[in-house]
């Protein structure tokens, strides 16, 4: 066997796939919609009914250049935060908004970021199970999922930026979720799906409401050849940016999303992370 041969071996050999299960929507094959989910007031009601279905997710680490947005639907880059902490939201709305703007333009090299919400995460894994519905408990995402519909993406936009929504979805306009640890993720890690390996009939639109905006996410029917990759021990360095959605049909659309329990990890201190959203609007 050759050096190189060898080498390409052993990296393969230290990454850390994980054997675990993804929960999907429980398709009750009537034509249902999905039951609407409610956030506001400080609690969210979501009582939409998942099974889990088995998966190897892949590890990806050392490879991370190989995945790209517009291939993909995901990229993972290497940014170090001013802010370590993520406790006050005035910092979060000004410093690290700031921050996460540049950052997506610099590599999608749009012009304009929009950042509309974020979500801090410290939460224990089943939160929802444990009947904590106050979102001072929020925890990981459990369930597969994209954060926008194709619908819901044109919502969001003309919710957003109303004076302008008419002139901006003449143009290419994008959402990404810039996802980074706050502390290095062992438990619960986040999981992507390749766009190329879940065609459009796999998803479901599913209203939301958030306070006052009614949006549309996609919920997803279980394939097995939905295709899951993760980077084992994420650190707050490390960034993976989702898109949800590009209207540039020509492209990766969407990618599926989910934190996983990774059960060689399952009683350490729950995962702490940020994911900030931003609206991405370019000039043509």
């Amino acid at each position: 066997m050759s050096e190189s041969s060898k080498l390409s071996n052993e990296e393969e050999t230290s990454k850390r796939h994980v054997a675990t299960t993804l929960n999907y929507w429980d398709d009750p094959g009537d034509g249902a919609r999905p039951t609407p989910i409610f956030i506001g007031r400080g609690r969210i009601t979501n009582e939409r009914p998942h099974l889990a279905h088995n998966f190897v997710v892949t590890d990806l680490s050392g490879d991370e250049d190989k995945y790209s947005l517009d291939n993909d639907g995901f990229q993972y880059v290497r940014h170090t935060s001013r802010e370590k902490e993520f406790t006050s939201e005035k910092a979060i709305h000004t410093a690290y908004y700031r921050e996460c703007e540049q950052l997506v333009k610099d590599v999608t090299g749009a012009k304009h970021v929009h950042i509309f919400n974020h979500k801090v995460r410290r939460g224990p894994t089943q939160w929802h199970h444990l009947g904590l519905n106050n979102l001072a408990n929020r925890g990981p995402v459990t369930r597969t999922h994209v954060d926008q519909s194709y619908a819901g993406a044109e919502l969001r936009l003309r919710y957003e930026l109303p004076e302008d929504a008419e002139e901006l979805v003449k143009r290419r306009y994008q959402i990404i979720n810039l996802w980074r640890p706050i502390e290095t993720i062992l438990k619960d890690p986040i999981a992507v799906a390749s766009a190329d390996s879940v065609p459009d009939t796999d998803l479901v639109g599913a209203e939301m409401t958030e306070d006052d905006f009614k949006g549309e996410s996609w919920v997803v029917r279980h394939n097995p050849n939905h295709q899951w990759y993760y980077k084992h021990q994420m650190t707050p360095q490390d960034v993976l940016l989702i898109k949800c959605f590009d209207s540039n049909t020509s492209v990766a659309r969407r990618a599926l999303h989910s934190a996983f329990e990774d059960p060689s990890h399952r009683d350490k201190e729950s995962r702490q992370s940020i994911e900030v959203r931003c609206l991405v609007c370019y000039d043509a």
